[in-house]
């Protein structure tokens, strides 16, 4: 599940909080990194697992619907939600299960009101009045209405975002690209599977992990050369007003293009220009742009990086 993409955003934010801190202790800050990105997979599994807690809830509100049809003598309530074959398959998943047991982590015991209030939301959506109503009863369709549930009422939902904050630090930051995992792991599910349906592993490879530390490492011991490479390279460019965020950005950049023989330039350019889209100013994004083109073709003629760029479009 940790992947580039993920790792890259969590070295920008490490970088900036090693440099705001003060503490300057390399080895302490690179458990910090692995920390962080260990708590997204935390998040993974415990937003997979809101499933599963809303599912709970769903019973709770069955039975207490049952007990009165058959007091009143009226029709018994429909059990499609309930007994949704998707969320049964999550709730007897066993990958998720050693997770849930491993941290202790029960959303029927920790957060009874935020299920009472989604639940709520899901039954007054049309999402699920259509579901309700239809008559396709397959898995397919069961899995599909949980695909749109977490997209329209979990991926964007204050109340959630506000009890992740209360939890770890590190979630709300991480939720955006958590949620597409998450989104990306409903849509592999097979019945097929059953119980044994794999969720993604922590790291998309070993590859990465060492990635993380080699680039982190690279981007901290290599700062006052990168940073000279940047003022070499921006004549053109006013340089100090130069927003501080930006400079850790191309920072990490240039530790990236110079330390991954295997990663084309472009690559590395577009990957932080996206990023600085989401952490620096509204400028920021076309000026880094720039800044790091010019800056990989100072080090391609100065003989410092052996790589060559692709024609942009």
């Amino acid at each position: 599940m940790i992947n580039r993409e993920l790792i890259r955003i969590k070295i920008v934010q490490l970088t900036y909080a090693y440099y705001q801190n003060g503490s300057k202790n390399i080895d302490t800050a690179e458990k910090e990194l692995l920390f962080s990105l260990s708590k997204a997979y935390d998040l993974y599994n415990y937003l997979l697992a809101l499933i599963v807690g809303i599912t709970h809830e769903s019973r709770r509100h069955l039975e207490v619907a049952q007990a009165r049809a058959q007091r009143e003598g009226t029709a018994m309530p429909s059990q499609k939600f309930a007994y949704n074959r998707f969320a049964l398959q999550l709730e007897e998943n066993r990958m998720l299960n050693e997770f849930l047991e491993s941290q202790k982590k029960n959303w029927d015991q920790e957060q009874p009101e935020f299920l009472k209030k989604i639940f709520l939301q899901i039954t007054e959506s049309q999402i699920y009045k259509d579901y309700m109503t239809s008559d396709d009863d397959s898995y397919e369709a069961d899995r599909e209405l949980w695909r749109k549930l977490y997209r329209t009422l979990i991926q964007n939902n204050a109340d959630l975002d506000a009890l992740l904050e209360e939890q770890s630090l590190y979630w709300n930051d991480d939720k955006d690209v958590v949620d597409t995992f998450v989104v990306k792991t409903i849509k592999r599910f097979e019945e097929k599977n059953k119980g044994h349906q794999e969720l993604l592993p922590e790291y998309d490879s070993e590859e990465d992990k060492e990635y993380a530390r080699k680039l982190f490492r690279a981007a901290i011991m290599n700062a006052d050369q990168y940073q000279r490479y940047m003022s070499e390279a921006s004549r053109n460019w006013d340089f100090d007003r130069l927003a501080y965020m930006d400079i850790i950005i191309m920072q990490i950049a240039i530790a990236e293009m110079m330390t991954f023989p295997s990663i084309p330039i472009n690559v590395s350019i577009n990957e932080y220009v996206e990023i600085a889209k989401l952490y620096s100013t509204p400028r920021s994004a076309s000026y880094i742009n720039g800044m790091l083109d010019g800056i990989a073709r100072h080090l391609i003629k100065t003989g410092l990086l052996m790589k060559h760029i692709e024609k942009r479009n």
